[in-house]
């Protein structure tokens, strides 16, 4: 900041949300962190660089204003807007409960856009298609370049043709046209959030307190979810196990899964690999077999990322398989199994 900030009204977003981070513990602070985008840690750690001598008003208010942004968030889960206005008001006022709602719309819809940003096109293809082509063209005018141009392929061509033109024409934006984008922003992120949260989130989160528990305990509980869905279970063991984790296995190990694994799965699986996880590969093969794999990568030439992690895939399932019949162990699964 230029000057020296007198009022938390002289603060911007940014500078807001460093100050909150600068009052909070340092690993509270470091977990926040790495819930944001690497552009938006950027941002708020210039941010906190620049500010300098804020008096403990300031930090208070900030700290007050997010706890008033959090309790009319979850007055607003409880029961909705009309239920939140009302708290709200009876806690600070008509006008200031007016202003902390509006806050909430905007943050929501910023929200929103970021979910979209991370939304594969072809999906959020499927939910514009039902929208008004100059609705998609304003969604579409907020989103990155890359992702947009995959989004209009995915849509027919009339409606395609339709919304560039109106890309190209955007210009006052009506109050009405504004409500009908944030509500359609916000469905379409909820519904991304929830459909991720299904197929990712649970699984992952399983996966996570699997990959800490002993081996003994992750089987069990893995059996008692398999016998009531094979596919999440699946999904759970893929996901417990990372192809770049392979090199906590011991090379008798590795030498085993090698037996199973085809050459072509492996060299396409060590495309993208870093130098520690093909040494561990190579050393554990025969001078023949790795110069094999090495001319095949030689000659691959570019290849498609999904291509790549499917073949790593594959060999994490192999490596499932030989790990549930005992006949590898993979270290770091709790304390029993930790290889040093």
């Amino acid at each position: 900041m230029g000057k020296k900030a007198t009022s938390v009204e002289q603060l911007n977003g940014k500078q807001k949300a460093a100050v909150l981070l600068m009052s909070l513990d340092v690993d509270v602070a470091a977990k926040v962190f790495k819930e944001l985008d690497m552009k938006e840690v950027e941002l708020i750690a210039v941010e906190i660089t620049n500010l300098r001598d804020l008096s403990p008003n300031i930090i208070e208010d900030v700290i007050e204003e997010f706890y008033q942004l959090m309790s009319a968030s979850s007055y607003m889960v409880e029961g909705g807007l009309e239920y939140a206005q009302t708290l709200l008001e009876k806690t600070y006022g008509k006008e200031r409960a007016k202003e902390i709602i509006e806050k909430i719309r905007i943050l929501t819809t910023v929200r929103g856009f970021s979910i979209l940003k991370k939304a594969d096109p072809a999906q959020l293809a499927s939910f514009l298609g039902k929208e008004h082509p100059q609705t998609i063209a304003l969604i579409l005018s907020h989103l990155p370049p890359d992702q947009s141009a995959e989004v209009l392929a995915e849509l027919k061509e009339d409606m395609r043709a339709e919304t560039v033109m109106r890309i190209a024409t955007i210009g006052k934006v009506s109050p009405q046209l504004v409500n009908t984008v944030e509500h359609v922003v916000d469905q379409i992120a909820e519904s991304t959030l929830s459909q991720n949260l299904a197929t990712q989130g649970g699984a992952q989160l399983v996966a996570n307190i699997l990959n800490k528990s002993n081996n003994a305990s992750a089987k069990a509980m893995l059996e008692n979810i398999e016998e009531l869905d094979f596919n999440l279970a699946m999904e759970i063991k893929r996901l417990m196990f990372l192809f770049e984790d392979i090199v906590m296995i011991d090379d008798k190990g590795i030498q085993r899964i090698l037996r199973d694994v085809d050459k072509r799965d492996l060299a396409m699986a060590l495309k993208v690999s870093d130098e520690k996880i093909q040494n561990k590969i190579f050393k554990n093969m025969s001078e023949r077999a790795a110069v094999v794999v090495k001319e095949e990568l030689d000659f691959m030439g570019s290849v498609k990322l999904k291509e790549v992690e499917a073949a790593q895939m594959r060999i994490v399932d192999i490596i499932k398989q030989l790990e549930d019949t005992d006949e590898i162990q993979v270290g770091g699964r709790g304390k029993e199994d930790v290889f040093v």
